[in-house]
């Protein structure tokens, strides 16, 4: 029976020891939290649903921060042209950016382990397919070949989940490999097939634990490129249809006002949007740096 407690207390116990003595990867950290928190608190802690027309009102439109809209509410980071109060916008926006990202680097993240532990324990044709695939996507830049898919599939939420999935299980299927090929050289992966150990048991039982430590380091940072690719799809026009909510739509939106002196549109969505990218690579850094000895040895000096 799994020790669910005990396995809670090692996390625990890890992730102090990751983030102890560095107050900057702490408020990064806790940073993150809060923007989680509330993109899954957004229905019920939001001033308003910013994407309800019946409760809109263009009389309220383009007010400054802090202004007072007509239901007698307060509009601290002001409001769009649509009437939409851009604090309630921003954390729906926060919702879709933060689901959108989540998804794609889950599912990216897991084909590209898939297909590197295949390339690694198969070898021959397969690996050769694998990895020329790799070089493939590797050798175009990952937001061109997601405005091409989206100028050819249409936008949608679902379209740009796979549009970056495909820029991100590239890097993880080879950073798999070389990390499988490693173990392999082991002498207990031979031990193993001198047992009679089936090829797909040692691949799923030995090879993906010590394999994929490597891959998860580059998770958050992973995360962050696919908040900053959405963003920057959605304000050019392609990413999700502008009935969605999401960061990069937002600061679209107030694009065309900035020269006007409406500022608020587009300054806060994107002051946001800078925050939760740092706080993510903040984090990842401190992650990528404790599963350095080399930059631990440095941190240390």
């Amino acid at each position: 029976m799994i020790d669910y407690k005990k396995k809670l207390d090692t996390l625990s116990l890890q992730i102090k020891s990751i983030f102890s003595g560095h107050p900057i990867a702490i408020a990064g950290l806790i940073g993150f939290i809060i923007f989680v928190l509330t993109a899954l608190l957004a229905p019920w802690i939001a001033p308003q649903n910013p994407y309800d027309l019946m409760i809109l009102d263009i009389m309220d439109g383009l007010l400054p921060p802090l202004s007072k809209l007509g239901n007698g509410n307060t509009a601290w980071l002001g409001t769009d042209a649509l009437g939409r109060d851009i604090l309630s916008a921003v954390m729906y926006g926060l919702r879709l950016s933060l689901f959108v990202a989540f998804v794609a680097v889950s599912i990216g993240t897991t084909i590209g382990v898939i297909l590197g532990l295949l390339a690694a324990t198969k070898g021959g044709w397969v690996e050769s397919v694998i990895m020329r695939a790799v070089d493939l996507k590797v050798s175009f830049p990952g937001i061109l070949l997601a405005l091409m898919m989206l100028a050819i599939f249409g936008t949608g939420v679902d379209k740009i989940i796979y549009a970056l999935i495909i820029g991100v299980w590239a890097s993880k299927a080879r950073l798999t490999r070389s990390s499988a090929l490693q173990e392999m050289q082991k002498e207990y992966i031979d031990a193993a097939r001198i047992s009679g150990i089936p090829s797909w048991r040692i691949m799923m039982k030995f090879l993906l634990p010590n394999s994929i430590a490597p891959v998860l380091v580059m998770v958050p940072m992973a995360l962050s490129g696919a908040i900053g690719a959405e963003a920057t799809l959605s304000f050019l026009g392609v990413g999700v249809p502008i009935t969605e909510p999401s960061l990069g739509l937002l600061i679209a939106n107030g694009n065309d006002y900035l020269l006007s002196g409406k500022w608020w549109i587009s300054i806060f969505p994107g002051i946001i949007l800078v925050l939760l990218v740092l706080c993510i690579n903040v984090v990842a850094d401190r992650v990528r740096e404790f599963n350095n000895p080399y930059l631990k040895h440095q941190d240390r000096q």
